[in-house]
């Protein structure tokens, strides 16, 4: 891999004041691209109203951001090495800005599902490129961690800022606002990151689109018989099911022959790798789908208002503000995989509790449990689990598995509204136990991982 553009290796280094300034506009880029995965939620019941969408359309309002968002990540980071970190992540926060104000002005649930789609395009290109330029800043290992970790504290507010956020401004001017909100905070982002000193050197690395196309497709259409599925439509999920297997032949066959596949498969091959993959998309999947159904629940059979609805979630948000901190001084002494353990345990009873108060009609503060025990549980499953996988990861390969970590995550947020989603449909304590279970499965495959990689 040669560098191609030596002028941005030319570039002065920026004074300290420059630089928290554009750590300050990158992070905010991150907590805008989270933020979007979590403010649309209480807006729903709206959104509902307003366009006169079904389940299944409420369900593509979220998987259409999210299965771009996660296909794409796959081949991010190969793109921000090849156009240069800052130009990408420039560019994607632009696109999504824009996006978003289109999409508060969509004229139909059509239009606005294309938008989503494209606001994933765009978050895609923004999440590894932010990881490049906070690199770029801060060459020196100890300030680049105190860097990170602050990038990494936003998320949590993002998350945790996202339910209230979107109740406040759902109450206030419907659900168009919560897509208005990111048009300011894009153009401060790109006033903040601009200049010579935020540039990166672009190299020759390839990025194969054909084969990035296939794996859109292939989780666009997997979802699709999902959703379809649990709308009961048979014949839609029967196409979606065919359509799934020609793009799962065509993207096979395009892996096979790239000389820059979207995945790495040695990856694959360390059972370590593979368990914490799985418990990263089944802590985003309990996550989202979470996020996704009680907002119905609260609103439509508890009549909670969207901003209620938005406190109502305060128990699950708020631990991810304050807990990953600890969390980072766990694993620095013990190890990731204590709190990975715990935080699926966690997951797993979360669930559990509020599967029981929904099945009973429970008060809310059997809600409020639940929804702190699945907020404590998250926070402690994902700081940690970065540290896991890139420990267990072959030598030279901690951004590939960075990127297909992050990647997986969103696949699991995806799987989590289409089939929370279609369980809901019958009763939400089903789709709350269904994520329970999936809680459970994945601490016993953790647990029963080897560090070393081999099943006990």
């Amino acid at each position: 891999m040669t560098v191609v553009n030596s002028v941005a290796t030319a570039a002065p280094a920026p004074s300290r004041a420059r630089r928290a300034a554009a750590l300050t506009g990158v992070s905010l880029g991150y907590f805008m691209v989270l933020l979007d995965t979590t403010v649309l939620s209480v807006a729903e019941p709206d959104l509902a109203a307003s366009l006169g969408a079904s389940m299944a359309d409420l369900q593509w309002t979220t998987t259409g951001y999210t299965v771009v968002f996660a296909a794409l990540l796959l081949s991010a980071g190969a793109a921000a090495d090849r156009f240069g970190a800052e130009r990408l992540f420039r560019s994607g926060t632009a696109v999504f800005a824009l996006a978003s104000l289109l999409s508060a002005l969509a004229p139909g649930l059509w239009a606005l599902l294309v938008l989503r789609a494209v606001s994933g395009a765009a978050a895609a290109a923004c999440v590894p490129a932010s990881m490049a330029v906070i690199a770029r800043l801060y060459p020196d290992p100890a300030p680049r961690a105190r860097a990170i970790s602050v990038w990494a504290a936003v998320s949590g507010a993002a998350v945790a800022a996202g339910p209230i956020a979107g109740g406040a401004l759902v109450e206030a001017a419907g659900w168009r606002a919560v897509f208005l909100v990111n048009v300011p905070l894009g153009l401060l982002v790109l006033a903040l990151t601009r200049g010579r000193s935020m540039r990166c050197p672009r190299s020759d690395r390839r990025v194969d689109w054909p084969a990035q196309v296939a794996a859109v497709a292939v989780l666009a259409l997997f979802t699709d018989a999902l959703i379809a599925a649990g709308a009961g439509a048979r014949v839609h999920t029967a196409w979606s099911a065919g359509g799934l297997g020609v793009a799962v032949l065509v993207s096979t066959v395009l892996e096979r022959r790239s000389g820059a596949p979207v995945v790495n498969r040695t990856l694959l091959r360390s059972a370590p790798v593979r368990a914490g993959l799985l418990a990263g998309a089944v802590a985003n999947f309990t996550l989202a789908g979470s996020l996704f159904v009680l907002p119905l629940l609260l609103q439509h059979e508890r009549h909670l208002s969207a901003l209620e609805t938005g406190l109502a979630f305060l128990p699950l948000t708020v631990p991810f503000a304050v807990n990953p901190p600890l969390t980072g001084r766990i694993v620095a002494r013990t190890g990731p995989r204590p709190p990975i353990l715990a935080g699926l345990a966690l997951l797993a009873a979360g669930g559990t509790v509020l599967t029981c108060a929904v099945f009973t009609g429970s008060a809310y503060a059997w809600l409020a449990a639940g929804l702190l025990l699945t907020g404590l549980g998250i926070s402690c499953v994902l700081p940690a689990l970065v540290a896991a996988v890139i420990g267990a990861a072959p030598p030279g390969t901690a951004g590939s598995v960075g990127g297909l970590l992050n990647a997986v995550r969103q696949v699991g947020a995806t799987l989590g509204v289409a089939l929370m989603g279609a369980a809901a449909t019958a009763d939400t304590g089903w789709s709350l136990l269904l994520s329970a279970g999936l809680c459970a499965l994945a601490w016993l495959v953790f647990a029963m991982t080897r560090p070393g990689g081999t099943p006990r």
